[in-house]
């Protein structure tokens, strides 16, 4: 089953989103760009070299000729790390001012690449680092990418913002896709069992969990949850992106069946 999204509002939300990490970067001194992240092995710099590689490279573009061995280093744990990190390696050398123009550069190409895609193309299956979908929604899981590192960049320099919006509300609506993953497959929450998060702050949002025959996400459950998760927006995309641990966090509490609760708390990082 594929997933149908509709184009405007994608594409807006992924220009905004650009945008203001372009716009944080405008104002970055250089000396910050080698700050280190939350993201094992990479820095600010690091995070600036995903957004523009994978950008380029939906525009048919290969990375930088690099003869560094990207397998070896210990935070490349699977393929498409791999191929994240030859981008990293390729650009390490760039300057932060060239960055600032690649980055501008290659999202206003791709966003006018979206922008003249027909409906067809727009709904088309292929890939996706999520799995075999339409290209709508890898362009919403681009969003959340990207507004992930924005928020990796801004935890890092002290620069909190960009907090609500359209690029929010897209990546967790992404997010939300994943949670009958982490509840029935990743906490391996038994049959019959259910899980709420409330996810408190602008934009919150409430959301529910119903393990089945499957663990998927319902508009309601009969009755309580079997555990609640409580946390505010930015703590649960830091926890559930695998940026940091749930007790990084005062705001991140479990209330119901504490064994259940604990195994969410501990399986919530989902992101590869």
């Amino acid at each position: 089953m594929t997933t149908n999204l509709p184009k405007d509002e994608v594409i807006a939300a992924l220009a905004e989103e650009l945008g203001a990490l372009a716009d944080l970067l405008d104002d970055l001194p250089d000396a910050e760009w080698s700050t280190p992240t939350d993201l094992p092995g990479w820095d600010v710099h690091a995070n600036v070299a995903h957004v523009i590689g994978t950008e380029a490279m939906l525009l048919g573009q290969s990375p930088p000729a690099s003869d560094v061995d990207v397998t070896s280093l210990p935070h490349v744990r699977n393929d498409i790390a791999a191929m994240n990190e030859a981008w990293i390696v390729g650009l390490a050398d760039v300057p932060p001012a060239d960055m600032r123009d690649r980055l501008r550069t290659v999202t206003a190409e791709r966003l006018a690449v979206l922008r003249a895609m027909g409906d067809d193309e727009w709904d088309e299956p292929g890939f996706t680092p999520a799995g075999r979908d339409t290209h709508g929604r890898f362009m919403r899981i681009r969003t959340f990418d990207c507004w992930m590192h924005e928020q990796d960049v801004r935890d890092a320099v002290g620069r909190p913002g960009h907090r609500s919006g359209a690029a929010v509300e897209q990546a967790l609506d992404e997010m939300v896709t994943a949670l009958g993953f982490v509840v029935g497959k990743r906490a391996g929450f038994p049959a019959g069992s259910s899980a709420t998060f409330v996810l408190d702050g602008d934009p919150g949002r409430t959301v529910h969990v119903l393990v089945a025959d499957r663990a998927g996400v319902v508009d309601a459950l009969d009755g309580p949850a079997t555990v609640t998760l409580r946390a505010g927006v930015h703590s649960f995309t830091r926890v559930a992106g695998g940026r940091r641990p749930a007790d990084a966090f005062d705001d991140v509490t479990v209330d119901g069946d504490p064994e259940l609760g604990a195994r969410l708390l501990a399986h919530l990082a989902y992101t590869i």
